[in-house]
């Protein structure tokens, strides 16, 4: 087997029950139910519920996990009990019994949950950056922007458009033309106004130039 896992947290079906499977991915949410632990195992490809009872030989291990730590999982795939499908997940007609967690990367406390849709200040959100990535909606639109670029792209191509690849278009000048970053709506408007005077026209400089010395 694999060292980090056999499938995916979005690949596992009704016809892989009674399989043994290895996942790795993030803790997205854990909750205990009267001693039962739920963990929602996320990766890139989904989302995949595992579940480790008193009689799970990693029960020990699940009950100190915490949110967005990176674990692999060991375990066999099962049905999840009448009543408890969830038809919104492609993986949510089966479950997987835990018998062995490893933990990749423990986490410290989060500033801000990747699990949920709760809003927060665009500076919070800024600077903890690689945690507002992760969350559901701005991930899905990452893979949105992805798949439309590559749909543009194939459809040129089967046209006969080739595609070369060029160097930044936006390099500074040997004069000394400076580039900055668009700045963020926390910044106040008259830092945004000074800042929004982008680089030095040195093509319109020159063409001016060269034209009175006409």
């Amino acid at each position: 087997m694999h060292r980090y896992r056999s499938h995916t947290c979005g690949a596992l079906r009704e016809s892989h029950i009674d399989q043994t499977v290895r996942l790795s991915g993030w803790c997205h949410r854990i909750r205990d139910h009267g001693g039962v632990l739920f963990i929602d195992l996320r990766d890139h490809y989904g989302l995949t519920q595992c579940v480790a009872d008193p009689d799970s030989p990693a029960f020990k291990d699940a009950e100190k996990l915490r949110a967005e730590w990176v674990v692999r999982i060991d375990g066999k795939v099962r049905r999840r009990p009448a009543g408890t499908d969830n038809p919104e997940l492609p993986t949510g007609a089966v479950e997987i019994y835990v018998s062995e967690i490893e933990v990749l990367g423990p986490a410290g406390e989060l500033p801000m949950p990747v699990f949920g849709d709760q809003e927060y200040p665009e500076d919070i959100r800024l600077k903890y950056r690689f945690l507002d990535l992760r969350r559901e909606r701005l991930h899905h639109n990452i893979i949105r922007r992805g798949q439309i670029i590559d749909s543009i792209r194939k459809r040129m191509k089967d046209q006969g458009f080739f595609e070369f690849q060029t160097p930044i278009l936006t390099a500074s000048s040997p004069e000394g033309a400076r580039d900055f970053l668009v700045p963020s709506t926390a910044i106040s408007r008259s830092r945004r106004a000074s800042a929004t005077r982008t680089r030095a026209p040195t093509a319109r400089r020159e063409s001016s130039i060269s034209s009175t010395s006409r």
